[in-house]
Order: structure tokens, then sequence, then C-alpha cells
């Protein structure tokens, strides 16, 4: 377990880290929700299995009707 100083230093140079341009080590909840895809994925799921249940169903007619 680190002690109250070490922390203290790892603080410190955390912060001087984050002033000097660095990138923090955990992003921001703006830069999380930037990246997330605009739809959920349960719905991305449901347009993948309609599209290509469609493409399914459709080689199958073409090929034994």
């Amino acid at each position: 377990m680190p002690t109250q100083f070490e922390m203290r230093q790892k603080n410190a140079k955390f912060a001087k880290d984050a002033r000097s341009g660095k990138k923090p080590t955990n992003p921001s909840r703006q830069e999380q929700l930037a990246k997330r895809s605009p739809i959920n994925t349960w719905a991305l799921g449901i347009v993948v299995f309609v599209v290509i249940g469609g493409v399914l169903f459709e080689l199958a007619r073409l090929l034994f009707l």
C-alpha cells in the first residue's frame, strides 16, 4: 500500500501532466460520450439481423423456388 507521501507525489505528477497538455489516464465524461456510437448495441443487432435475414431469405427463395 503506497504511503501518503507517494500518493501526493503521484497526484502532483498527474496534475502537472494534465496541465502540460498530456492526456490524463482516464478520459473525461465528455470524451467518453463523444466516442460512443449514436445507435445502441441492441438496435444495431436488430438492424443487422433484419438485413442479413432478408438476404438469406432472398437467396433461399431464388435457389429453391
